[in-house]
């Protein structure tokens, strides 16, 4: 049976040649063909292997892919943008999180298991689209039911077709007024259930996942929750019963064996720092919980059986993308057999001056966007000149050099100092037309440059 990703990207995922995938993320990240190479070539196998009949289709495993460089670079983002384009469950985990077993810390599972409820809520959302229509016609139908008297009983010498004609009219008219506003301020009174649950204090033992099941099986009745009488005006009214209609027209049943489907199929996990996790052969201290957590998620990795309170999910179709700088250690330096479960190693290149202009002005919410369009909402209209752009570069280059390489995210820092006076007397300035050029920008850095210790200005 074919397995197909949902369309909902304004291009269809599944026509999508590794060319155009790589031109989809050119449009948010900078750089870094050689990663976006990767994951393309990985999403494109992914819907290859969707053609293919079962019993291949199941023999063909995603090829996972380790990302190495430094920080700021774009390897999250990478991956997420990926993750979007192809409206797949998609969860960021940072591998120093996870402990051995037995040690205080996170279990590795958690991370399946977080995919998994992004899952569902991803087709909850995707339900909840279709059956909107009908839920919002079923609750205006429950409102008008409350808003009208009760019908009284038809009298002998009275024509019932003229009685349930005269209903149906003033219903139509209490239903134009609904719907055109006029009973907004009216109040009525609604059945509300009480979400409140038991308070509970989970010291050890098994994971919460298998706790929150046992109760539920176990005390029915206590997770249920009561129903009380509340007012509410027209509108709050409306939204509540929607909510309520909405989830009764869906089928969690359905919802969660959809999602289990697709993370399976189709979900993508990104382990950040992994090199935090990874120590020599020999080594005392720390170095032995991390080789313990290495083994940890290689099950993980390989392929195997995960219980979650919607059902077992079974990993050996997820794509891992890892990432880590590996400043101190090496690739080489993770256990033999995870790093056989990342065959696609790509590295990512430090970005420089030139990265960092196209990082301020190419994509689409470049961030010369982004505070443009936050001081229009005051009324300032900003305008930026090639020169204070460059300069802006130059200065977060110089920064990055002098100090720890963050990579683009000096950007945001940098931009947070020079715009500091605008931002925060915005309001108040007269002037709401201002053109940040190069002599501003070197003003409002000008303290960068004559310090050394950047530290004190820039973090």
């Amino acid at each position: 049976m074919p397995i197909y990703l949902p369309e909902t990207t304004q291009t269809s995922t599944a026509s999508l040649t590794p060319r155009e995938i790589v031109a989809e993320l050119d449009k948010f990240v900078i750089g870094q063909a050689a990663a976006k190479r990767a994951v393309a070539i990985a999403l494109r196998n992914r819907l290859r292997r969707q053609k293919l009949p079962p019993e291949i289709a199941e023999e063909i495993a995603p090829k996972n892919i380790l990302m190495i460089g430094p920080t700021g670079v774009g390897k999250t983002e990478i991956a997420r943008r990926l993750a979007r384009l192809a409206q797949s469950p998609f969860v960021k985990v940072e591998a120093s999180k996870f402990t051995e077993v037995g040690y205080v810390g996170r279990d590795v599972e958690s991370m399946v298991r977080d995919l998994v409820e992004l899952g569902v809520d991803m087709v909850r959302e995707e339900r909840l689209k279709e059956v909107r229509g009908k839920a919002a016609q079923n609750a205006e139908e429950r409102l008008l039911d409350l808003l009208l008297p009760p019908t009284s009983p038809i009298a002998p010498d009275e024509d019932p077709a003229a009685a349930r004609d005269k209903h149906h009219q003033t219903r139509e008219r209490f239903r134009e007024q609904l719907r055109a506003g006029r009973l907004d301020t009216r109040v009525v009174e609604l059945d509300v259930r009480e979400r409140s649950f038991p308070s509970l204090e989970i010291i050890a033992g098994s994971s919460v996942e298998e706790v929150d099941i046992n109760l539920k099986d176990m005390l029915p009745g206590l997770f249920q929750g009561r129903t009380k009488p509340r007012r509410m005006k027209i509108p709050e009214a409306l939204e509540h019963l929607v909510q309520e209609e909405e989830q009764k027209l869906i089928d969690m049943d359905s919802v969660a064996r959809t999602a289990v489907h697709r993370v399976e199929q189709a979900g993508i996990i990104f382990i950040d720092e992994i090199d935090k996790i990874s120590g020599r052969e020999g080594t005392h201290g720390p170095e032995v919980s991390r080789e313990g957590v290495q083994r940890d998620i290689l099950p993980i990795v390989e392929g195997t059986t995960v219980n979650t309170k919607y059902g077992m999910v079974r990993t050996d179709h997820v794509l891992f993308i890892a990432a880590g700088a590996f400043h101190v250690s090496k690739p080489s330096d993770l256990i033999p057999e995870l790093q056989g479960r990342f065959p696609i190693r790509v590295e990512l290149d430090a970005l420089g001056r030139d990265e960092f202009v196209r990082i301020l002005t190419e994509p689409k919410a470049a961030l010369v966007k982004q505070y443009t369009a936050l001081m229009n909402t005051e009324g300032i209209q900003l305008t930026f000149t090639d020169e204070a752009v460059y300069r802006i570069a130059d200065f977060a280059t110089l920064v990055n050099e002098r100090t720890e390489n963050i990579g683009a995210r000096r950007l945001h820092t940098v931009m947070e100092k020079l715009l500091d006076e605008i931002s925060f007397e915005g309001s108040d300035l007269p002037e709401k037309c201002i053109v940040i050029d190069d002599g501003y920008v070197s003003r409002m850095l000008a303290d960068i440059v004559k310090d050394e210790d950047l530290s004190r200005y820039i973090l």
